[in-house]
């Protein structure tokens, strides 16, 4: 056998490289190993890793932290702060002989409480990834729409790439309400938006492994698809249900004690049973996904002014900054606050009528801004008047 003195790979002698590995009737230097072994490790493909440490919140410093941003709602803030906790005990569970049961979190209550707000502000205190998803888009797999599997691709991408921190993410389940059966008979034709959609969310919910592109785009055959386990991900769904409190009157009433009994109005959703739940159109299968149970009652005029004025964020701090950027001074006086909260109340769409409200009280102004300065307007006090006929009051400051 003839003595090989250079690379097969790149030609360069062995006085050339560092080191030469020489096989049968075949050489490869240090450096073209070290090349191969670059070429096969794909950049784009993740890693699981530990991620960030995962920290059991305290039930109280997460009920404190939404108080800051969310009005009212004491009990319901209670419930998820707990269940909340509870969960992420679960999920940094390393106990092989103690298992725990996943439990996800229901929220009802009217529009305009904070189902969704409450949701966001958990997810940015736990620093987790967070999605939003709107149930009444989702569809059966092999239907136009978006099958349930793109609830994880979305997490995964809020997540940055990391397995390991999109696999202890929240997903938003917002309009749960709107994906009950249409009704209790068997039909012809496919329910692909209603009860066949609870059906596809079964296994993802409870937990289940499932395999999406690294893009968050639809399969390839030629994509190098990416395993989650949901077992971790934590599902809030949430919805209006309208009607359910007739639901749980009916049931209530049918069994109290005294003729004429009644049910009070402004808590009917606390005495929400799974029962309830599976007459409004919910498969019994998937109420028992949801665990924890939270409901959210209406809000108050009092509550409705906090929103607007004194908690974080708030909507007139933010139409403050607004004016300040044209070098305008925005006040209210109480009287508009309270024509504000009473207008929104009539209109029965809880906190996100007031954005409503006060974008059509400052619309002229706000179209007239750039130019207030050059009339030397300086200063803007919403009164009663204006929230009454912003308008007409508009015209007349131009």
């Amino acid at each position: 056998m003839a003595e090989i003195n250079n690379c097969s790979f790149c030609a360069k002698t062995k006085d050339q490289v560092a080191k030469l590995i020489v096989g049968n009737d075949a050489a490869i230097c240090n450096e073209c190993v070290h090349l191969c072994t670059t070429l096969l490790i794909d950049p784009k493909k993740p890693h699981r890793h530990k991620g960030k440490e995962l920290v059991v919140p305290d039930p109280r410093s997460v009920f404190d932290y939404l108080n800051q941003h969310v009005i009212g709602q004491v009990q319901a803030k209670q419930i998820l702060s707990v269940a909340v906790a509870n969960h992420y005990k679960r999920v940094g569970n390393l106990d092989p002989d103690t298992e725990i049961q996943k439990a996800n979190i229901l929220m009802l209550g009217p529009t305009g409480t904070g189902k969704t707000l409450m949701a966001k502000t958990v997810a940015r205190y736990l620093n987790v990834p967070f999605v939003i998803a709107d149930a009444t888009t989702l569809t059966e797999a092999g239907y136009v729409g978006d099958d349930v599997e793109s609830l994880i691709s979305r997490l995964y991408l809020a997540s940055n790439g990391d397995v390991a921190q999109c696999e202890r993410g929240i997903v938003f389940l917002d309009e749960i309400d709107k994906i009950t059966r249409k009704s209790e008979s068997n039909t012809v034709s496919r329910d692909v938006s209603g009860e066949g959609v609870q059906q596809a969310l079964l296994k993802l919910i409870e937990g289940t492994k499932c395999r999406i592109a690294p893009q968050g785009s639809k399969r390839m055959q030629n994509t190098d698809l990416i395993e989650i386990d949901t077992a971790n991900i934590l599902f809030i769904g949430a919805g209006a249900f309208v009607g359910l409190d007739q639901i749980v009157k009916n049931r209530v009433q049918g069994t109290a004690i005294g003729f004429g009994a009644k049910l009070s109005d402004s808590h009917t959703t606390a005495l929400v049973v799974p029962d309830d739940l599976v007459r409004y159109g919910l498969i019994p299968e998937f109420v028992g996904r949801f665990s924890s149970t939270v409901s959210l009652q209406n809000l108050n005029k009092a509550q409705l002014i906090e929103i607007m004025s004194t908690i974080k964020h708030n909507f007139i701090s933010q139409y403050k900054w607004l004016f300040e950027q044209d070098g305008v001074v925005l006040d209210f006086d109480s009287d508009s606050l309270d024509l504000i909260a009473d207008r929104t109340l009539k209109c029965k769409t809880g906190a996100r009528g007031l954005h409503s409200e006060l974008e059509r009280v400052l619309l002229p102004h706000m179209f007239d801004l750039p130019r207030y300065s050059q009339q030397n307007i300086m200063q803007v006090i919403i009164n009663k008047e204006q929230v009454n006929t912003p308008m007409t009051l508009a015209r007349e400051n131009t």
